[in-house]
């Protein structure tokens, strides 16, 4: 803002913002927007895996550089207005065109980015060509024939910086339709429950609520919440419920400031509010749903450059407030106050994102009765092996949404580890009646199913999760395992090789191709699958070691070895590793190695009944050859 008034100072003089309240601004602006830049509504949905900070961080970026470009391209026509105003006219149009440029740019890093052209448009119009709006409607109104005759209809420098921003905005909105796939992303009602309210006036109260709300983390970032859908905020559906307060609290602000921006005589005033609130109002448009549905009820990080507005409007404000009061100290501790609580949100926000479960706890005071909330603190439980209190979370995120399929899938996954089968076939089999494409579920379902001996409906939940998702390796190799349980051994081998192309550093599949084909006799095929695989994955220890048995037996004992010892060096503490080096030495005729390995493996695991057996006659065949010498 120090900039605009530089460059602009014979449009908007120094005491449009003293040196003083200048600073300030910056200093809100600053505080305000990193105390909320990370609060953006992330999407963890995916049962594989959740987000984590970093790629939250990343995430974050988008806005920071949005902001950043979107206020170059404001500054950047201020200078074209400047260099009008001196007469300029390839100078104006050369910073006109460059402000639509990184306004593009803007939009680029986030949709919001675009409406940097309205803001400067309304800019052009209403603050820099001091066109009185309440005026001319007056004149429409009593059919006032000086309408003609007003100034800014006969500026052509205006009327052609409108046209570039108009040709401009078009532009990048038609690029921009293009990069989506000329379509909207949709939405579930779960995202944004009031877009789909059958009420028009349902649909208009609760927009409504959404930006008094919106407003409120403006005035007091106090409730934030990485999440705000899935029933965070209830629909108000009755005129009756307390909260439509809200909603006129909003509007009596919101008219009271345009009335003044549009309707005082202090011309200074006038320009300055209507600065604050197009910084305020231009930059949220896209996220009020007026145009299109989009998919969250509030996103915190869209108000990162709403905030610009609400400062000026904020210190514009404690402004007027000092010049028409003698109580200047008690309006300077305030406005110190609004300061030290904002970085003090901002510290105890940064703490909550240092780990999942601190951000995920922490959004529980926001929106208990949101699924999601409950769906990530039981997923963050789970990936730290506390099954019992993720159940509670995941059925809790159920509850409060019975059409939560990621988390029927999460639970009926746990439910299966438990051996509690059967509640674990009724919650993936309804998660796969709610959404009939969820591959990952129908998979689940499969593997649930193969436990319980129904074979052939695991085959049949195999099949639908590959139609609906072609490139399944885990599939195809859970439907292997299905195959080789019926000793359908050329199916197995095919699902499994399936698998491998798909996704070639698949270890287990590989391993169970090694291993079926030499429980089958096909050494040399399974010593060729062996030596394939390890050329695609060199240090994956349990393909040295089945390949290792495969060589064993077929007497070529020195390879064999050399995989053995590769496979114990990378994975020491395996019992079966030294068991079958063992049973290899003791082969090979390398008694006294191999006694050394059984007891290694003995060791290690005491109950292994094969390896006691090995070394008992291993034993006797010494006490003989002993006895033999004496």
């Amino acid at each position: 803002m120090a900039m605009l008034d530089t460059d602009l100072d014979h449009i908007l003089p120094s005491s449009v913002l003293p040196p003083f309240w200048a600073k300030l601004v910056v200093g809100l602006v600053a505080i305000v927007c990193f105390a909320r830049s990370y609060d953006g509504d992330f999407v963890f949905d995916d049962s594989e895996a959740i987000v984590n900070n970093k790629v939250a961080g990343v995430v974050g970026r988008a806005d920071l550089l949005c902001a950043l470009f979107f206020l170059l391209s404001f500054l950047g026509y201020c200078k074209a207005c400047r260099e009008s105003n001196k007469e300029g006219a390839h100078s104006s149009t050369f910073w006109v065109l460059l402000s639509i440029f990184l306004g593009a740019v803007a939009m680029l890093c986030k949709e919001q980015g675009i409406t940097v052209l309205g803001l400067n448009a309304v800019f052009d119009i209403l603050v820099i060509g001091k066109f009185n709006v309440l005026e001319i409607v007056q004149k429409v109104l009593h059919k006032d024939k000086s309408l003609e005759n007003l100034g800014m209809l006969k500026n052509g420098g205006l009327l052609f910086r409108m046209t570039l921003l108009t040709s401009g905005g078009a532009g990048m909105l038609y690029v921009r339709w293009r990069i989506m796939g000329t379509g909207p992303p949709a939405f579930t009602e779960v995202d944004n429950p009031a877009s789909f309210a059958d009420s028009m006036l349902v649909r208009a109260i609760n927009y409504n609520y959404y930006y008094s709300l919106n407003a409120w983390l403006l005035l007091c970032p106090w409730w934030l919440c990485f999440d705000w859908s899935m029933g965070c905020i209830p629909l108000i559906k009755s005129v009756s419920d307390w909260r439509v307060i809200a909603l006129a609290a909003l509007w009596f602000c919101l008219i009271g400031l345009i009335c003044q921006a549009l309707c005082s005589e202090d011309g200074h005033k006038r320009r300055i509010l209507t600065l604050g609130l197009g910084f305020l109002v231009i930059p949220f448009l896209p996220a009020s749903n007026l145009f299109f549905r989009v998919g969250f009820v509030v996103a915190e990080r869209v108000l990162y450059l709403p905030s610009v507005g609400y400062c000026v409007l904020l210190t514009f404000g404690f402004g007027a407030l000092s010049k028409h009061t003698r109580k200047k100290k008690l309006i300077a501790t305030v406005v110190l106050g609004i300061l030290f609580i904002n970085m003090l949100r901002c510290v105890v926000r940064s703490g909550e994102w240092r780990s999942e479960e601190q951000l995920f706890r922490s959004a529980l005071s926001v929106c208990p009765l949101n699924a999601k909330v409950h769906y990530n603190i039981g997923k963050n439980l789970a990936d730290k092996g506390n099954q019992t209190a993720a159940i509670r979370y995941y059925r809790e995120a159920v509850r409060l949404n019975p059409k939560y399929v990621h988390a029927m899938n999460n639970l009926g996954n746990i439910l299966k580890e438990r051996n509690e089968l059967q509640e674990a076939e009724e919650l993936l089999s309804l998660a796969v009646q709610i959404q009939p494409d969820f591959a990952a579920a129908w998979m689940n379902l499969g593997i649930v199913q193969n436990s319980l001996k129904r074979f052939e409906a695991a085959e049949q939940s195999y099949r639908t999760a590959i139609k609906h998702r072609r490139k399944y390796p885990d599939c195809y190799y859970n439907l292997g395992r299905l195959y080789a349980d019926l000793n359908r051994h050329v199916d197995a081998l095919n699902a499994w090789r399936n698998a491998t192309v798909l996704k070639p550093e698949h270890s287990l599949a590989w391993n169970n191709m090694i291993i079926l084909l030499d429980n089958t006799g096909n050494l040399a095929q399974a010593e060729a699958v062996g030596r394939e695989a390890l050329e695609l994955i060199p240090n994956d220890h349990s393909l040295m070691f089945s390949l290792a048995n495969v060589l064993g037996k077929s007497q070529k004992y020195k390879e064999s070895e050399a995989l053995f010892l590769k496979a114990i060096k990378a994975n020491p503490n395996a019992a079966s590793y030294h068991g079958n080096l063992a049973v290899l030495y003791h082969r090979w005729g390398h008694l006294d190695l191999a006694k050394k390995h059984y007891e290694i493996s003995l060791q290690l695991d005491p109950t292994a009944s094969g390896t006691k057996e090995n070394y008992g006659l291993l034993r006797r065949k010494l006490e003989l050859m002993q006895k033999k010498d004496v």
